[in-house]
């Protein structure tokens, strides 16, 4: 009998049992024995791990192995993945372009502080030591730039500010379509700057300088331009300069403005009125709502059946009222309220105790020691002090408070748009649609972008800064469109524009299971867009050196993305402008 061994192989077997199939790896020697080919199993794989299987079986085929160490050296190994996803982004977005036509070291440089605004927002002489740790120099060639010609940079993008906004509105703005426009402030540190000057503190930073800076989006919420104004600036006074750089300068010839009731006030409207194709969105202050009350067009027996109505007044003439209740908004305010007069009431006992113990007679010092605290919680309208000799006393102002409450959830938009070109209820949309400038403001202040605090002390610097921060807002609101499915967002928009108007705005069912479980239908995790970008950086560059060669040239070994990973720059490489 003669046998003759012939090769060593892996072996991979199924069987079925009971439904199940089971698999085994078996190694396995074949032989010829008496000419006919036969097969015995030398060792049973299946406990090794499944890499180890896939070297055994390569090593039977011939192949030999050597560890990577023994190879080539990693010389550093930078974060890319969040860096691609930003630059793909820009890539898509024409941005290069959108700076100048013509490619330079200033656009470079301001390419690489957009992005790296929106990965680690910081200052500029923390950046030019931040982005070493990214491959983000590297890929725009701007390893050696310093911190002097990061500002320089900023200075040539200031002389392009119009030039750029022009483009974006050319982009984004439709001939008669909406227009946001809202104003805010940031804290300043310094007292040198020109624009730096005490107004609205809107940060809650109390003495502090600030300034005040206008967003102008489109309805969707992208940025457009911007303008920054001294922190003294009233809002009004902004809206017309505003309305002339569109017109005249950006050549945006019909538009509808939509403003809070600060910003679009009468004055205004008298303004906007003289000039054609101009139209405009807003609501009526508090105090008018009361004396449209008292003099009966605002009738509130129709909120008993309905939550919206229209009507008109002489006093508004070729205009639109549109009154909505939202009985949710009602109940918080009532509480809202409520909570303040308590925790007024409450420093106003602390001052009559103190005069009820004899620590205060005098009816001035008395008077000075209520001043500080009776408007604390913006509420002192609401009481009534009673002052004298060694003797204090308060009560509510139950009239006055019954007659504000009785407009607590009711508002009134009003608006110059025709019902044939806007219906009543995408008055209201469009009014509530300045929620998207306000989350603008929210990504604009803190760890999205961090435009504040400011610390430059030229005016030109102080622009330069919010106009950069307003194009890196530019590029992460369109990251965060195209990554809605991957993000706690949600991702029916058109379902939003055919609910109730006036009812509060609530997320579909299927972002509410996003919140809920943390997670996406596929099962994997739903991220903010900070955590994306973060898992993101896990891709990196390695940057290796054959230990072998002689000679100092290197060759990059970047990271395999994930499945999530590939999906989200997937999405960032389907977005249109």
């Amino acid at each position: 009998m003669k046998k003759r061994s012939t090769a060593v192989h892996v072996v991979t077997t199924r069987r079925q049992y009971k439904g199940k199939v089971y698999k085994a790896h078996l190694l396995r020697r074949s032989y010829r024995e008496d000419g006919k080919v036969k097969n015995e199993t030398l060792a049973n794989l299946s406990h090794l791990p499944a890499h180890v299987i896939e070297l055994v079986r390569r090593a039977l085929r011939g192949e030999s192995f050597v560890a990577a160490a023994e190879l080539f050296d990693i010389v550093r190994s930078p974060h890319h993945g969040h860096v691609q996803a930003v630059r793909l982004a820009m890539k898509r977005l024409g941005f290069a372009g959108l700076l100048h036509s013509r490619k330079s070291r200033a656009r470079d440089l301001v390419e690489a502080m957009v992005a790296a605004r929106v990965l680690e927002p910081q200052s500029k002489l923390a950046t030019t030591r931040w982005w070493h740790t990214t491959t983000l120099p590297s890929v725009l060639g701007v390893e050696d730039a310093t911190e002097d010609e990061l500002y320089a940079a900023m200075d040539w993008l200031l002389g392009r500010q119009e030039a750029i906004e022009a483009k974006l509105a050319h982009r984004h703005l439709e001939p008669g379509g909406h227009v946001l426009y809202d104003l805010t402030s940031s804290y300043f540190e310094g007292t040198h700057c020109p624009l730096a000057e005490r107004g609205h503190n809107r940060d809650e930073k109390k003495g502090k300088l600030q300034v005040n800076y206008g967003l102008v989006a489109n309805r969707a919420g992208c940025p457009v331009a911007v303008s920054v104004h001294k922190g003294s600036t009233g809002d009004p006074k902004t809206l017309l300069p505003m309305v002339e750089r569109l017109r005249n300068r950006f050549g945006v010839v019909r538009m509808v403005l939509v403003g809070d009731r600060g910003m679009i006030s009468q004055k205004q409207i008298d303004v906007l009125r003289q000039s054609e194709g101009l139209g405009w969105i807003t609501a009526l202050r508090t105090a008018t709502l009361h004396k449209l009350v008292a003099s009966g067009p605002l009738q509130m027996g129709l909120f008993d059946d309905i939550n919206i109505f229209e009507f008109t007044h002489p006093d508004f003439p070729d205009e639109r009222l549109v009154a909505c209740f939202n009985p949710e908004l009602a109940a918080l305010r009532a509480h809202k309220r409520e909570d303040l007069l308590r925790a007024t009431e409450k420093e106003l006992d602390k001052v009559r105790g103190m005069v009820d113990r004899g620590r205060i007679r005098d009816p001035d010092k008395i008077g000075l020691r209520v001043g500080k605290v009776i408007n604390k919680y913006k509420v002192g309208k609401h009481f009534d002090p009673q002052i004298a000799e060694g003797s204090f006393s308060y009560g509510r102002k139950e009239g006055q408070i019954e007659a504000e409450a009785a407009l607590d959830g009711v508002y009134v938009i009003r608006t110059s748009e025709k019902k044939a070109s806007m219906p009543r209820d995408e008055v209201v949309r469009s009014y509530k649609d300045l929620s998207q400038v306000e989350r603008a403001f929210r990504t604009l202040k803190t760890v999205g972008l961090l435009v504040r605090p400011i610390r430059h002390w030229t005016e030109s610097r102080v622009r330069a800064h919010i106009f950069l921060c307003m194009l890196a807002y530019y590029v992460q609101w369109h990251m965060q469109e195209a990554w809605r499915e991957l993000l706690f967002f949600d991702e029916d928009q058109e379902a939003r524009r055919s609910r109730d108007p006036v009812a509060p705005a609530k997320r579909s069912a299927k972002a509410l299971r996003k919140v809920r479980t943390r997670t996406l239908d596929d099962g994997s995790q739903a991220h903010s867009f900070r955590t994306l970008l973060s898992e993101l950086s896990t891709i990196v560059a390695n940057e290796c050196r054959p230990k072998s060669s002689s000679e100092e040239a290197t060759f990059l070994l970047h990271t395999t993305p994930s499945p999530e990973q590939s999906r989200a720059l997937e999405l960032l490489d389907e977005i249109e402008v």
